[in-house]
């Protein structure tokens, strides 16, 4: 077991820099230098080298990465010359709100999406299994911000039960405890994530249903209550460990969309605002941001996977 994490965590190191190395120049040969935004746009040539020339922009981009990288693993993101902040205090700033919305939402979609894939599956093709299926399949394939506009016309303007705009609060505490305004974004997250997996979860216990061991524990008299939480439910609940972690990068990108539609002042806004405003050390530390993440994902799920069937540990 220790070997193999080893190995994965190796493994993960070479790919997360391979993908901080093309990161690093897709964005260079995009923004070479932020010196436009720091001086402004009727700056002159020699005003932008001597600045670019100050800072270091006018280095080689390997010689830049490599600066960039060091300062990194100090713990030094970069300089926001937008905000006029360091891109570290401005993650630090929002990155709870963010974790919040993500793991509130991420945790009542698991609750619910569980016992609705098990009924659908032991009540196959009744009338609440097509029901079901339907509303995830038109959930599944709604974008992120159309289904939160219609959330927002339904139960803020046309029934004005929520409000249309989330919590403004910077204390992460106080968001948690205003429902009135995280109930939509939670929701247009819950649903969409509800969809995906009550779908796979439907799927793998319609196949353990199939299983010989459920027909030998049905032949030998056992309950089907008894079936079900025994045999049904930790059988099927194994391809959802690899989906969940599978899906925090997902959430994430998720959380760019909901959080640009609500005004929460969250990672995902964040990143949207300094699109708009050209801010590289943002872009930059936002994206290796997902891309640990969908390294820290896919190392988890295999983890958890390994805890959860032993006989992925015995192989």
């Amino acid at each position: 077991m220790t070997a193999y994490l080893l190995r994965r965590l190796g493994t993960s190191i070479i790919v997360l820099i391979g993908i901080s190395i093309f990161i690093f120049l897709l964005l260079h040969a995009i923004f070479p230098s932020p010196a436009r935004v720091v001086l402004g746009l009727r700056a002159n040539g020699a005003a932008v080298a001597a600045w670019n020339k100050q800072n270091g922009f006018d280095d080689p981009v390997i010689v830049q990465y490599l600066r960039y990288m060091n300062h990194l693993l100090h713990g030094n993101f970069g300089y926001s010359y937008a905000e006029n902040q360091t891109v570290a205090s401005l993650f630090t700033e929002r990155l709870a709100r963010s974790i919040y919305l993500s793991g509130i939402s991420l945790l009542i979609a698991i609750l619910i999406a569980l016992p609705l894939g098990i009924f659908q599956a032991v009540k196959r093709n009744s009338l609440g299994d097509n029901i079901a299926t339907s509303l995830a399949f038109i959930l599944y394939s709604m974008p992120v911000f159309f289904l939160g506009l219609i959330l927002i016309q339904v139960f803020a303007l046309s029934f004005p039960i929520f409000n249309f705009e989330a919590s403004q609060s910077t204390n992460v505490f106080v968001v948690m405890g205003d429902w009135h305004s995280m109930f939509l974004p939670v929701l247009t997250l819950v649903l969409l994530t509800v969809a995906n997996f009550s779908r796979y979860m439907r799927s793998s216990s319609i196949d353990v249903l199939a299983q010989d061991y459920i027909k030998v524990a049905r032949a030998k008299g056992l309950p089907e209550r008894l079936v079900r939480s025994r045999h049904l439910v930790r059988n099927a609940s194994l391809p959802m460990i690899t989906l969940i972690g599978l899906f925090l990068p997902a959430l994430l990108a998720g959380n760019l969309i909901v959080e640009t539609l609500f005004n929460y002042q969250g990672l995902g806004l964040l990143f949207y605002n300094s699109l708009d405003k050209e801010d590289y050390p943002v872009m930059l530390a936002y994206t290796l941001l997902g891309a640990v993440f969908v390294l820290l994902g896919n190392l988890v799920a295999d983890i958890a996977l390994t805890v959860a069937d032993p006989r992925i540990r015995l192989a």
